[in-house]
C-alpha cells in the first residue's frame, strides 16, 4: 500500500476535536430540543401564572450605643468609642425568646388563607369580624378549619375531623358550639363579594410558630463600618408581614429598654451604699483641714494666687495683642513702600485701626477706578492724570498714619511689660505654706472627685430610669415591595429556556458518551490514520432495492459502489500482465454487511465493463443465494474444493441478466470441515484461473474473529476490504481488525463503512446478531 492513493488517505492520529462534527450529532436530534423547550416554556407559564407571589418587606433600624446616654460633660471616658456588637444585636433580634414575644403579640399561631380556583393565597386577616376563644397557650397540636360563605349562612369545616357545622345566619355568636374562634359579617353589603368564597384558618403551637418565624426573619448589617442592621422577611401577605417586622422592633427595643433599666437600678442601689462610706471619710479630711488653717494662721491664699495669676494672664494677653497689632503694621508699612503704581493694598489684615483700614479701601477704589480709565483712555489724558493724583495723596495719608499708629503701639507695649513683671513678682510672694496646705486638699479633691463621680452616676441612673433612651432608632419603618420577587418571569423563562436545552442535551451527551458503536469515517481514523477508508455507503433501509442491478443507475446507492469500485482499483497493485486481482470483503463480526458489501462492488466492477466473478467464500453462513433467489444448497465452491473431478465453471451463475459480464460463485453445500477445505490447495488454483479468465475477483469471505477461515487464505488476495458497519460494530473491534493489518494477516487492508448514517435497526433485511450461528461449532 506504498502507492500515492494510501498516502491520501493518511490522517493525524492526534486530530483535535471538530466541533462543527459534534454539533451536528446534536442536531439530528432537534426535534428533542424542540419538544424539551415546549414543555419546559409551558411549565414556566403554568408556574408564573399560578404559583404563590412572594413579596418582600424590610426595615432599618439604627443599634443605639448605650454609652451614649445622659451623660453629664465630666464624664470619664475622655474618647468615646462605641460598644455595639452587631453580631450579638443579630442573635438577639433572631432569639427564640423576642420570636415568642412576636408571635404572642400579633397571634401568629393563627393564620387566614384565601382559596382560590388554582391555589389558595395567605391574607393577613378575614374580610370580616374575627374573634378567638381558643387561648394560643392551650394549643398544642395543629387545627385546620375550613370557613365558606353560602346563600344560608356560615359553613365551617374541621378539615382534620371532617365535621361539618352549618350555620343559617352569618354570625356564629348566637350558637352553641365547640369551635375555637367566632365570626360574623357585620357588612351586608359584602355578602355578594364574599358568597360562595372559602377560607382556611390554621391554628399551629407558639413553640412551632415562633421557630418557623425565626427562620423567616433575615437581619443582616448594612455595611462594615455601620451599626445599621436591616430586617427583612418574605411572604405572600404584605399586611402580615409588615406587622412582624414592626413589631419586631418594638418588641427588641423594648428588650433593650427593659435592660438598661434594670442596670440603672441596681446602679442605685450600688451608690447609695458607698455614699455612707465617703462621706465619713469627707468630715475626717475637713476637720484636719480646719486644724491646720488655725495653726498656720491662713485665711485663703488660693484666692489670692489665683488672682495674681489671672492678672498676669490678662496682661500677657494684652501685650500679644499689641505684639500682634505692632507687626501687621510694620507688615503692611514694608507692602506699602514695595507696591508699584498698580498693585492693590490688602484689606482687612486684622488692623484694628478704622481710619487706616477706611484709607486703604478708598486707595484701592481709587487704583481701580484709575486703571479703568487708563486702559480706555490711554495714560496722558487729563482723567487718568487727576486720578494718579488721588492715588498718591492717599498712598500718601496711609504711610503717615501707619507711622502715627505703629508709634502709639510700641508706647503701650511698654507700658504693658512693666505691668506684667510686676504681676509675676506678686504671685511669687506666695506663703510657703500654702505648699503644706495642698497635700491636705489633695486628699480632699480625691474623696470629693469619687463623691462627685458617685453623685452624677446617681443622677444619671436616675435619669435614665425615668426616661430610658431606646435601644434603637428606627430609620425605616416596614416597606414592602411593589413587585413581588417570587416568582420572576424573566428568570423562570430564562431558567425554563436553558433546562429545555441543557436536559436534552445531558441526555444525549450521555447516550453519546455510553455509546461505544462506530458512527463514520472519524472513528476509524481516531484508532488507526495508517489503514485508508476506502468508501462510506449510506444507508438506504427505506429503499426496495438496495441490488445494484442496473448499471446505468444514479441512484445515491449506486454512485456510493461507483466510487468505492474506484477507490478499490487504486489501492490494487500495479498491474503485473493480463491476470485480473483477487479482492477479499470480509468483516469483525456477522451483521456487517459483508455479503451485501461484496455484491454491489462486484456490479460496479462490472458496471465499468469489467469481467467480473464473484465467490462466496463464506462456507459457513452463506447468503449470496439469498440475493438472487438461488436455493441456498445449490452446488458451488463447496463442491469444487471437496471434488476433484468437479469444474468449478459448471457451478457459475449469471445472477443478473442487465450485469452480462458479471458471474457469481456460490459456496454451495455447508461442509463440516471448512477451514480444511479452503487448505487443500484447490482454492488456490481456483483463484489462479479465475484471474486468467476474470479482471476481477471478489471474495465474499467469512468473519474474521469468529473463525479463522479468512485468515487461512488472506495470503491469496491483492487487496481486502474490510467492512464496518455504523451504529453496528463496536469501536473497540476496530483493534483487532488494526491488529490484523499490522501483523501481515490480512494483505492491503481498507475499510469500507456501511450503513453510514444509519440509526438502531439495520435496513437491508439481514437480521444478524453477534452469534454467527455456524452448522458444526466444533470446525469454528
Amino acid at each position: 500500500m506504498d502507492n500515492q492513493f494510501n498516502n491520501s488517505f493518511t490522517f493525524n492520529e492526534e486530530e483535535s476535536i471538530d466541533l462543527k462534527q459534534e454539533l451536528r450529532r446534536y442536531f439530528r436530534y432537534w426535534p428533542w430540543f424542540v419538544i424539551a423547550l415546549l414543555v419546559s416554556l409551558l411549565g414556566a407559564y403554568f408556574y408564573v401564572r399560578y404559583a404563590p407571589r412572594i413579596y418582600e418587606t424590610y426595615s432599618k433600624i439604627k443599634i443605639l450605643d448605650e454609652s451614649e446616654g445622659l451623660e453629664l460633660p465630666t464624664s470619664a471616658f475622655v474618647f468615646k468609642r462605641t460598644n455595639i456588637n452587631l453580631e450579638n444585636e443579630i442573635e438577639i433580634i433572631t432569639s427564640y425568646l423576642i420570636m415568642d414575644r412576636v408571635v404572642r403579640e400579633l397571634n401568629l399561631n393563627t393564620s387566614f388563607y384565601e382559596e382560590g380556583t388554582i391555589q389558595t393565597s395567605q391574607i393577613a386577616s378575614l374580610p370580616f369580624a374575627y374573634e378567638q376563644i381558643i387561648k394560643p397557650d392551650s394549643i398544642e397540636r395543629t387545627l385546620s378549619y375550613k370557613l365558606e360563605l353560602n346563600t344560608k349562612g356560615f359553613q365551617i369545616t374541621n378539615l382534620k375531623t371532617e365535621n361539618v357545622f352549618d350555620f343559617n345566619t352569618y354570625s356564629t355568636k348566637q350558637d352553641d358550639h365547640n369551635l375555637p374562634f367566632n365570626v360574623a359579617l357585620e357588612d351586608d353589603t359584602q355578602l355578594d363579594k364574599l358568597r360562595d368564597k372559602a377560607f382556611i384558618i390554621n391554628f399551629n403551637p407558639i413553640k412551632s410558630t415562633a421557630l418557623g418565624l425565626k427562620n423567616k426573619i433575615k437581619v443582616e448589617a448594612i455595611g462594615e463600618a455601620s451599626d445599621l442592621l436591616k430586617l427583612s422577611i418574605k411572604g405572600e401577605s404584605v399586611g402580615r408581614s409588615e406587622k412582624i417586622i414592626n413589631t419586631l422592633m418594638d418588641v427588641f427595643n423594648k428588650d433593650g429598654i427593659y435592660d438598661r433599666q434594670l442596670v440603672s437600678k441596681r446602679t442605685l442601689d450600688f451608690i447609695d451604699e458607698r455614699f455612707v462610706f465617703l462621706a465619713e471619710e469627707l468630715d475626717s479630711i475637713e476637720i484636719d483641714q480646719e486644724v491646720f488653717k488655725e495653726k498656720n494662721n491662713i485665711i485663703d491664699i488660693a484666692t489670692d494666687a489665683e488672682l495674681g495669676l489671672e492678672q498676669r494672664s490678662e496682661s500677657e494677653a494684652e501685650q500679644f495683642k499689641l505684639e500682634n497689632q505692632l507687626t501687621l503694621s510694620r507688615l503692611l508699612g514694608e507692602a506699602l513702600k514695595g507696591n508699584s503704581e498698580s498693585d492693590l493694598l490688602p484689606a482687612n489684615i486684622g488692623i484694628e485701626n478704622g481710619g487706616i483700614n477706611t484709607l486703604i479701601s478708598e486707595y484701592n477704589l481709587a487704583v481701580i477706578n484709575r486703571d479703568k480709565l487708563e486702559n480706555s483712555a490711554g495714560k496722558n489724558n487729563p482723567a487718568v492724570q487727576s486720578a494718579q493724583s488721588q492715588v498718591d495723596d492717599l498712598k500718601a495719608n496711609i504711610s503717615r498714619s501707619l507711622n502715627t499708629y505703629t508709634s502709639q503701639l510700641e508706647a503701650s507695649l511698654k507700658q504693658l511689660e512693666t505691668r506684667t513683671q510686676k504681676f509675676a513678682g506678686r504671685v511669687s510672694q506666695i506663703p510657703q505654706q500654702e505648699r503644706l496646705f495642698k497635700a491636705i486638699q489633695r486628699q480632699q479633691k480625691i474623696k470629693e472627685s469619687l463623691y462627685l463621680l458617685l453623685l452624677q452616676k446617681r443622677e444619671e441612673a436616675a435619669i435614665n430610669l425615668a426616661i430610658t433612651e431606646p435601644s434603637i432608632k428606627v430609620v425605616e419603618n416596614a416597606l414592602s415591595g411593589t413587585k413581588p420577587i417570587s416568582p420572576k418571569p424573566n428568570i423562570v423563562y430564562a431558567a425554563a429556556l436553558l433546562g429545555g436545552l441543557l436536559i436534552p442535551f445531558g441526555i444525549l451527551y450521555l447516550i453519546f458518551m455510553l455509546d461505544t458503536k462506530l458512527h463514520g469515517k472519524e472513528d476509524i481514523t481516531k484508532v488507526t490514520s495508517k489503514i485508508p477508508v476506502i468508501g462510506e455507503i449510506p444507508n438506504l433501509k427505506k429503499s426496495k432495492d438496495i441490488i445494484f442491478k442496473d448499471p446505468n443507475d444514479r441512484s445515491p446507492l449506486a454512485e456510493s459502489f461507483r466510487i468505492l469500485s474506484a477507490n478499490v482499483d487504486y489501492i490494487l497493485p500495479i498491474a503485473d500482465g493480463e491476470k485480473g486481482k483477487v479482492i477479499y470483503c470480509t468483516s469483525t463480526i456477522k451483521g456487517e454487511g459483508k455479503t451485501y458489501i461484496s455484491l454491489n462492488l462486484s456490479l460496479a466492477l462490472s458496471s465499468m465493463n469489467k469481467k467480473v466473478l464473484l465467490i462466496g467464500a463464506d462456507l459457513r453462513n452463506p447468503q449470496i443465494h439469498a440475493h438472487i433467489n438461488e436455493d441456498k444448497q445449490k452446488s458451488g465452491l463447496s463442491n469444487y474444493l471437496h471434488d476433484v473431478e468437479y469444474d468449478w465453471k459448471e457451478a457459475l451463475i449469471n445472477g443478473f441478466g442487465m450485469h452480462p459480464n458479471h458471474r457469481i460463485l456460490l459456496s454451495g453445500n455447508i461442509p463440516p470441515n471448512p477451514a480444511h477445505l479452503l487448505t487443500n490447495g484447490r482454492f488456490k488454483k481456483l483463484l489462479e484461473e479465475a484471474k486468467q479468465e476474470y479482471d476481477y475477483v471478489v471474495v465474499d469471505t467469512a468473519p474474521t474473529i469468529l473463525v479463522t477461515d479468512t485468515m487461512l487464505i488472506s495470503q491469496y488476495a491483492d487487496a481486502t476490504v474490510y467492512i464496518a458497519r455504523a451504529n453496528y460494530t463496536e469501536r473497540n473491534l476496530l483493534k483487532f481488525s488494526k491488529e490484523l493489518s499490522e501483523s501481515g494477516k490480512l494483505k492491503n487492508m481498507a475499510y469500507v463503512i456501511n450503513s453510514v448514517g444509519a440509526g438502531k435497526s439495520y435496513g437491508y433485511g439481514y437480521n444478524y446478531g453477534y452469534n454467527y450461528g455456524y452448522g458444526n461449532p466444533s470446525n469454528s
